[in-house]
């Protein structure tokens, strides 16, 4: 049998991401670029509770979608959300704990329209709490054009959570999105990136809820093996951003599979994409907290070991990582018990803190956690800004 290296095992405790990505939408490393795609609703398989469904529309512009059963969703009054990855893990978990809080409206940004509104009637969120909505983030298109249905649904904002992810450790190759990305700095990264951009719009100067007491918020969920103060950010390969001559060389038109421009590593993409978030995070709330009242946060609710984040790792990895965790670390925590705290983050007025990387102890407490040297490097996170802001299509 193979031996598993403990020492990567426990580094390995990952926020978690959306559903397994199609292919349909991406291509390989040796092919030639793909047309871009235009993003489009999907329609989903019956669905026993079939809410708040948005259908495909027969021509460019879309009237503001309704429910299947007519109800306009301008009428919805509750606080909204919108969650990335609600189909699955932290997202969706999440996304029920406020659907069935019965103060929230949800709306599910996810790539898999038919496995979010299964998923959503299954986990028994409760009829008239969420919205599907189509979105994949590994395409800007795409990622524009659900900020466009979202308007046009006349449903309010109040908060926007980054989760969704895609994590690819035993790739030996890179995957390029039709917009000349790598899948996981494009997903990860530059997808909620853009998408909480133009979202900004929607949420500033917007007061705090009278129903729940927060401020509006965007939250990027962040990750400890982005951390190199801990002891996971330290299992190899390290995440290390460099001098971002990856993401220059992108600029310039040119495929580069690493942010740092090295040797593709699928495990280090995923922990360079952590990074970024976390910088993101910081630089938002540097340039836009006091301008508009916004709340900028990110987190790392625990090690929620069996996620299915982690589909592409070897079996012997995804068979022994959750018993490590909860018998050896003791650092396991549930789907649930993570969906609260992600929750906890969106709605509790105590969290209205900027700015800050939230964690929770072993009492389920929450507290401001340190970041490491790289993620608080001010200069960093302005470069980073600079160039994803280029490369999404937002520099003027």
């Amino acid at each position: 049998m193979q031996a598993l290296n403990f020492q990567a095992v426990a580094g390995a405790a990952h926020s978690l991401g959306c559903g397994r990505r199609q292919l349909s939408h991406v291509r390989q490393h040796s092919h030639n670029s793909t047309q871009r795609q235009q993003a489009q609703l999907r329609s989903a398989e019956p669905c026993p509770c079939r809410l708040q469904r948005l259908a495909p529309q027969a021509t460019s512009t879309m009237e503001a979608p309704t429910s299947s059963k007519g109800t306009n969703k301008s009428k919805v009054t509750k606080p909204t959300v919108i969650i990335t990855g609600a189909s699955s893990g932290l997202g969706l978990s999440a996304a029920r704990v406020l659907a069935q809080s019965g103060d929230w409206h949800v709306v599910m940004a996810c790539r898999d329209f038919s496995k979010a509104e299964s998923a959503a009637c299954s986990s028994g969120m409760p009829k008239g709490s969420y919205t599907v909505m189509h979105c994949d983030l590994a395409s800007m298109t795409s990622v524009r054009q659900f900020v466009d249905n979202f308007r046009a649904s006349g449903l309010p904002l109040d908060a926007v959570v980054c989760n969704a992810a895609t994590y690819l450790p035993t790739a030996k190759e890179p995957t390029f999105t039709a917009d000349g990305f790598e899948l996981s700095t494009a997903a990860n990264h530059l997808g909620h990136f853009l998408l909480s951009n133009l979202l900004l719009e929607d949420l500033k100067d917007k007061k705090k809820s009278k129903v729940t007491g927060s401020s509006p918020r965007i939250i990027i969920v962040g990750s400890i093996t982005g951390n190199t103060n801990t002891v996971a950010g330290n299992v190899p390969p390290k995440a290390n951003l460099g001098d971002m001559r990856g993401l220059a060389t992108t600029l310039n038109g040119m495929e580069s599979a690493m942010i740092d421009g090295g040797k593709f590593d699928g495990a280090k993409a995923y922990k360079d994409s952590k990074v970024c978030n976390m910088l993101t995070v910081r630089e938002f709330h540097r340039r836009y907290h006091d301008s508009t009242g916004v709340t900028f946060a990110s987190l790392y609710p625990g090690c929620i070991a069996d996620t299915g984040l982690f589909r592409n790792h070897v079996k012997l990895f995804r068979t022994l990582f959750p018993p490590f965790q909860k018998c050896i670390t003791k650092g396991y925590v549930s789907q649930e018990d993570a969906g609260t705290r992600l929750a906890q983050v969106v709605t509790d007025p105590k969290l209205d803190q900027s700015g800050v990387y939230w964690s929770w102890n072993n009492q389920s407490e929450s507290f401001e956690n340190e970041v490491s040297e790289e993620v608080s490097d001010g200069v960093k996170g302005q470069k980073l800004w600079d160039l994803s802001e280029k490369l999404v299509g937002l520099a003027h």
